[in-house]
């Protein structure tokens, strides 16, 4: 089962925070975890000037307002005897994020989506998306004023991804950990495809249809055979109740999927197949985020290297 023991949840709106705060106070209870609130305030740009000219540190006292804040967010968990430290610090967002899990060794970030849901066209807000593409330890965004108890998850695993390590198993510890805290339903999805398929039924490279609904049935197979080698040592397969292999667009299939199941939270992989310099973020999980207004906890690889310094 896996275990959080550092956690830190970033507190940078004024509402919608409530039952996102309490599900990490309650992982961190549940793992033992130490739980840091933190929010980041932007330069205020005069701080200098007013420094040199009237002896004010304008982003000290604005860090100071927001620690009050912080702290008056968690006193009714402080007053219960829970263990709940707070920081502020100075600068953007995502950056100081990510540098505070390289400093304090981090193992989740949870946080409420920059967007209101319903309100955009995807939840998350470019802070969010840089989170997700770039931070180092698993990352939770969660709904403003979310649910308090999720009733169904979905995992998208893809056992074949090529150079992603142990990610799809690091999915399924998450996913079936997270469900049994949560008392939730836990479906598992891995979506195929043939390539070229269209080009092989009527294109230019056309096959004779017995051959290419062979070739389907084998690619089909071959993608069983290796979900339910991943899911052998969680005591499930592809034949199991809520264990999905389907046939369709990646992207697509999962969207649509979230959606007609009510899913509550979706665990997913963010590095794709194949690498492009530059890029730290799959395809497939860039199209699922831009679409989604379903709350994400994305995995990283490990020995993902985050790009931020």
């Amino acid at each position: 089962m896996k275990r959080f023991k550092n956690i830190l949840f970033v507190a940078d709106r004024e509402r919608g925070l409530d039952a996102a705060l309490e599900r990490a106070v309650r992982l961190s209870q549940n793992n033992a975890a130490r739980l840091t609130v933190m929010d980041v305030m932007p330069d205020a740009g005069l701080d200098g000037y007013l420094r040199r000219t009237y002896a004010i540190d304008l982003n000290a006292q604005l860090r100071e307002q927001r620690l009050g804040f912080l702290d008056a967010l968690t006193r009714p968990y402080t007053d219960a005897g829970v263990p709940v430290y707070t920081t502020v610090t100075t600068g953007t967002l995502f950056l100081e994020v990510i540098r505070a899990v390289q400093r304090n060794a981090q193992d989740l970030v949870m946080k409420v989506a920059q967007h209101e849901a319903g309100l955009a066209p995807t939840l998350f807000g470019s802070d969010d998306m840089h989170l997700l593409r770039k931070c180092p330890c698993p990352v939770w965004i969660d709904r403003p004023d979310g649910a308090r108890h999720y009733r169904r998850l979905l995992a998208a695993v893809h056992p074949l991804a090529d150079g992603s390590g142990d990610l799809p198993r690091l999915i399924l510890d998450l996913a079936t950990s997270l469900a049994a805290r949560e008392d939730a339903v836990l479906e598992i999805i891995h979506t195929w495809e043939l390539p070229g398929e269209s080009m092989l039924a009527s294109g230019r490279g056309r096959i004779p249809r017995n051959e290419l609904d062979s070739l389907l049935d084998d690619t089909e197979a071959h993608h069983r055979q290796s979900l339910d080698a991943l899911l052998l040592p969680y005591g499930l397969s592809s034949g199991t109740e809520n264990v999905h292999l389907v046939k369709g667009h990646p992207a697509r299939t999962i969207s649509d999927h979230t959606r007609e199941h009510a899913i509550d939270l979706v665990i997913m992989g963010t590095l794709g197949r194949t690498g492009i310099p530059g890029l730290f973020i799959g395809n497939t999980a860039e199209d699922v985020l831009r679409d989604t207004q379903t709350p994400v906890l994305a995995v990283k690889p490990p020995g993902f290297v985050t790009p931020v310094r």
